[in-house]
């Protein structure tokens, strides 16, 4: 959500922060904008809508710059304008600033900066910001910026230039990603890896209440209290090649067709079918405390709350614990039951879900040990947690998540088999069983994707009907829900995913001919029970979109709209079963002519409540 990046040094600085904007498009966005220092002046340009608006209004030879920030907006105060989008400057136009973050106290600040005269030029909380730092300027930006933050009170990822010390850029953060890049002679700033991978690898995490000073050959950190901060430099790994689309349409069917090496990429090293072993090394849990756990708490939003629905039948199946899985935003404010016995587990694909940072944050003030799910290394939940669990996804770029989903499931079940081994519960042969069946995942989906062409006939069938209705038993029930969320975000077509045993309980009343019913109805020990769901379905004149086992030989009786997935255990299916889903919607987006990978009104990292 809203993306930040700056740049000092000799090159071109408008040309590095617009490439590293277009590179954060997938967080969301409605506005953008760039601000430089030339000749002793800032200069600001805005634009509404997709970046190529503002690289039209832009002439790069005039702005040619050593020291650029920019910004992409996600609207929350005020609406999408030109006047709402950042950079925002104080009234003297000498302080500017790009802000990610939500400035609770901003009516106040606002309100009394008023009552002194200063007026005001947009509707968003930002500008408060800048006029604070001119407020406190006395030729010194770093200072001026340490005693704005002792009067804010909120989230921000801030940058900030001034045109009377045009050698830095001042940036901070609390409770909103932002990273320092490190060069040779130059420094970059930006809200996500992606944004600086075709020019560093060297990166700076910077932490909450982190303050920096950031020249062309120097970044000195310290808090508001000016207490030097020692961060360590991190290399990325990631490679630029695995943020570029390589030949497919979309970010989206790249990275549904990542999803083999992903999945294989995130067990890796971590278990060995032969041996009947699932070791976990970054999560060094005590066998005396693994023994003691009451409970397990998963809370995630979205996408990965569903992959927690998916991962609790792992945790009792499996490790024979009690687990609940919340929705992150709820379980914060409904006063849960916490105490040192409870094992929390977040989940989120950016490690920067606002509402997940803020559950995992009230666990740990309850006693609660804490374990992280998340695919982005220094992010702020791998810093918060007591422990990390890395899912290895590389870069997701579309906002409809995909690979995350199924590397969060994979990372899942091997964590409670792993815990199954150390509690003592599990026989080898049943580890060496479950274990085998996750080894074999790639190679299924990657046959399978092979045959992809049927989902596209099926999508195009079905592609102009006003809503789908999709039906899930068992583990798969959190499949449907996924499944329907998918259609949702990128076709905006309406669609609802139920448990198949609830169809009578209202469902029902919606089928007809024109209501597709996407059914996950693979074998498993709820076989009979979803087909005896089909049969209602059929009965009332409803069509069926089927998802069955390649073996199952009477799925064609069911209807003529069938899905076939590689046979697997039922506990690994969800891996298997969401991937014709996440082709459907796909194939049903791009039908209608969507924005596949950036839907509208929504953003990569809900970074704000």
């Amino acid at each position: 959500m809203c993306g930040i990046v700056g740049y000092i040094g000799e090159k071109n600085a408008v040309d590095i922060v617009l490439d590293g904007l277009k590179k954060l498009e997938y967080r969301g966005y409605d506005s953008s904008g760039v601000a430089v220092i030339k000749d002793g002046r800032l200069q600001i340009r805005r634009s509404i809508g997709k970046i190529k608006n503002l690289e039209e209004s832009i002439d790069k030879n005039y702005l040619k710059a050593n020291i650029s920030i920019g910004h992409t907006r996600w609207a929350t105060h005020g609406k999408p304008s030109k006047e709402n989008a950042h950079p925002h400057t104080d009234s003297t136009k000498s302080i500017v600033i790009v802000h990610n973050g939500i400035i609770e106290n901003y009516a106040e600040l606002k309100s009394s900066l008023k009552e002194e005269g200063v007026e005001f030029k947009s509707e968003t909380d930002t500008e408060v910001i800048a006029h604070l730092i001119k407020k406190h300027y006395k030729n010194n930006l770093f200072f001026a910026v340490q005693e704005t933050l002792k009067e804010i009170i909120g989230s921000y990822a801030l940058g900030v230039i001034c045109k009377d010390e045009p050698n830095k850029i001042v940036c901070a953060r609390q409770d909103a990603s932002l990273i320092v890049g490190i060069g040779k002679g130059e420094n970059f700033l930006a809200s996500d890896i992606p944004a600086l991978l075709s020019y560093t690898r060297d990166m700076i995490f910077l932490e909450n209440g982190d303050i920096a000073e950031v020249t062309a050959n120097r970044v000195r950190i310290a808090d508001i209290e000016n207490n030097i901060k020692d961060r360590k430099v991190k290399n990325i790994k990631w490679d630029c090649v695995q943020i570029k689309k390589e030949g497919f349409k979309h970010f989206m069917l790249k990275e549904i067709y990542e999803q083999p090496r992903t999945i294989e990429d995130t067990f890796r090293g971590r278990i060995y079918p032969d041996e009947g072993r699932a070791y976990i090394e970054e999560v060094k849990l005590s066998k005396e405390y693994i023994k003691n756990i009451s409970n397990v708490y998963i809370v995630a939003c979205g996408t990965s709350y569903h992959s927690g629905l998916v991962s609790k039948f792992f945790f009792e199946n499996f490790a024979k614990m009690h687990t609940e899985v919340d929705i992150a935003s709820e379980f914060r404010y409904r006063e849960p039951i916490l105490n040192d016995r409870i094992l929390v587990i977040a989940i989120s694909q950016s490690g920067e879900t606002a509402d997940t940072l803020a559950a995992l944050s009230l666990a740990k003030s309850k006693g609660c040990i804490t374990l992280a799910v998340c695919n982005i290394i220094g992010s702020s939940m791998s810093r918060e947690a007591d422990y990390v669990l890395y899912t290895r996804c590389g870069p997701e770029i579309c906002v409809a998540s995909t690979k995350a989903f199924t590397g969060q499931i994979a990372a899942l079940y091997m964590l409670a088999l792993d815990l199954a081994r150390r509690k003592e519960n599990f026989s080898k042969e049943d580890l060496k069983r479950y274990l085998k069946e996750l080894w074999e995942v790639p190679a299924k989906i990657e046959n399978f994707l092979k045959q992809s062409e049927n989902v596209y006939k099926i999508a195009k069938k079905f592609a102009h009907k006003r809503g789908f209705l999709y039906l899930g038993r068992n583990i798969n029930y959190p499949v449907a829900l996924e499944g329907a969320l998918k259609l949702k975000e990128i076709s905006y077509i309406h669609a609802e995913g139920y448990a198949a045993g609830e169809m009578k309980h209202g469902p029902i009343a919606l089928i007809t001919d024109n209501m597709p019913v996407v059914v996950i109805a693979i074998k498993s020990r709820v076989y009979k029970k979803i087909i005896s769901n089909v049969e209602e379905v059929k009965a009332r004149g409803g069509t069926i979109i089927l998802i069955a086992s390649e073996s199952d030989k009477t799925a064609s009786d069911k209807g003529d709209n069938i899905i076939y997935i590689p046979d697997c255990d039922e506990l690994i299916s969800p891996i298997l079963s969401v991937i014709p889903l996440q082709l459907l919607s796909y194939y049903v987006a791009v039908i209608l002519g969507c924005d596949v990978d950036h839907p509208r009104n929504l953003a990569k990292s809900v970074t704000v409540e």
